[in-house]
């Protein structure tokens, strides 16, 4: 995959080597500012740099020089994941690094503590005073090798950081702390705890004001699948609930799963210029690599998604700058579909790189199933169970030659019999928003470019429309 023809032209991929974790999603001097987990010297992971891009618009990015390398003691087994804040014209990066020794009787002792970075927009100075933050500050019985993926923000001069931990009972926290300057740093409280409820270690948390409430994300390991709102291994969760900067309590609601597909981790947000709330992700997972053998880069973030909350539930959509890329509009009305029709193909409606809304009538059929990437050998399905009230995505035979997890489901609402898929690919990226939002997959599919047939097709009778646009970022 070293032919830039392969490479998805609209997503954020590393220029080389290996990308995990959004970090410092930031607005600094009129531009938004992505670092990411990064390992240039490979595919796999290995010890953590910081990479770094900007965009003005979040579609069109601009790779910039690595910005933080495991270069010092402190930092020596890498600078894992952070965040960043704007702050008297300087780009403050707020990272976690981790050390690691070798002790006399041949045991490791990890330790993971935060640390500070300046800079100018590309180039970054690491504080004298790191590591500003220590575990032994945490209450008594947290853990000192898991504390790490800080989340920075200013507020009335004050800088606060949440920080993920691991309580003495061993399950997931999240701790606050308060510094007037970025470099002495304050424990104020645990904010929210796991209790073994919600998985085990909360990674890369965020926590953030949206629609006049207070939102937590974090990405909790190890979970336990519960039904299809949770599944095994590693996911991303959002809690909305009230928080008082008095009292620095935040009382919270039951856990949601932010992104129902099989890749999706450690999502990030910003705050626009013009107050909207943007999140990006990391659009893999750890259980189930794909990254193709003969690639010279691994890791795909996912498209930048525009947050609101709708009764206390998270609606996402791309960000709106991506509809100044449109072309091409196809537009098919009222498209009448039945069983024997087999698999109905629409002129112009193909390709890999495409924004497309597709609207299906319930009417009581068995299912509706929407095929991509699809040709004589392959395709990527969207299959709507009108029985079962789901949605799953299923890249059995999107051209995997190991044993991955290849479908997942997740129940969906119609409206007015209607049910909304929004569509968007990007060679390899496969990322559906249900009913204007209230739900999202995201899912990678490495089938060769050359399958790019679109099809449709319907166990019973049904009437649906299609939108398509093509993409044309230049």
């Amino acid at each position: 995959m070293s032919n830039p023809e392969r490479r998805p032209v609209f997503h954020v991929t590393p220029p080389s080597g290996w990308m995990n974790d959004p970090n410092g999603f930031s607005l600094y001097k009129g531009e938004y500012h992505l670092f990411y987990q990064y390992h240039p010297y490979s595919t796999a992971w290995g010890p953590m740099h910081w990479g770094h891009c900007k965009t003005k618009d979040f579609i069109r990015w601009e790779q910039l020089p690595c910005a933080l390398a495991p270069d010092s003691e402190y930092d020596g087994q890498g600078c894992f994941s952070g965040s960043a804040v704007e702050h008297n014209g300087k780009h403050i990066l707020m990272y976690t690094s981790v050390r690691e020794q070798k002790l006399e009787d041949g045991t490791r002792l990890i330790r993971q503590t935060q640390s500070i970075a300046e800079g100018d927009g590309i180039n970054y100075v690491k504080a004298e005073q790191n590591p500003v933050i220590l575990a032994e500050m945490l209450p008594e019985g947290s853990s000192l090798a898991d504390f790490r993926d800080p989340r920075i923000w200013k507020d009335k001069g004050v800088f606060y950081s949440v920080i993920g931990s691991r309580n003495a009972d061993g399950s997931g926290q999240i701790a606050l702390f308060s510094s007037a300057d970025a470099l002495e740093w304050q424990f104020e409280r645990i904010l929210d705890r796991s209790e073994n409820r919600y998985g085990s270690m909360w990674e890369c948390p965020d926590f953030f004001r949206l629609d006049q409430k207070q939102v937590l994300i974090v990405s909790p390991q190890l979970m336990r699948a519960e039904g299809l709102e949770f599944h095994n291994g590693n996911n991303s969760v959002y809690f909305v609930g009230e928080y008082s900067d008095e009292s620095k309590e935040f009382a919270r609601k039951e856990a949601h799963v932010i992104d129902y597909g099989m890749d999706f981790y450690a999502p990030q947000t910003v705050e626009t210029e013009d107050g909207r709330r943007v999140m990006i992700a990391w659009m893999q997972s750890w259980d189930n690599y794909l990254t193709p053998e003969d690639a010279d880069w691994s890791g795909v973030m996912t498209i930048p998604r525009e947050l609101f909350l709708k009764e206390e539930k998270l609606i996402q959509v791309p960000v709106k700058e991506l509809e100044k890329y449109h072309t091409e509009e196809i537009a098919y009305q009222n498209i009448r579909l039945e069983k024997g029709d087999g698999t109905v193909k629409l002129a112009g409606v193909e390709g890999r790189i495409f924004d497309m809304t597709v609207e299906v009538q319930d009417n009581g059929f068995g299912s509706f199933e929407i095929t991509l990437a699809a040709d004589v050998k392959n395709k990527t399905s969207l299959i709507y169970d009108s029985k079962k009230r789901t949605l799953t995505t299923d890249r059995t035979y999107s051209g995997l030659v190991r044993d991955v997890v290849s479908t997942r489901s997740m129940y969906v609402d119609t409206y007015n019999d209607k049910l909304s898929l929004r569509i968007l690919m990007d060679k390899y990226t496969l990322e559906v928003f249900v009913n204007g939002g209230e739900q999202a997959m995201s899912t990678l599919i490495y089938t060769d470019l050359s399958a790019a047939d679109i099809g449709f097709s319907c166990d019973g009778k049904t009437v649906f429309s299609v939108k398509k646009y093509n993409l044309d970022i230049g």
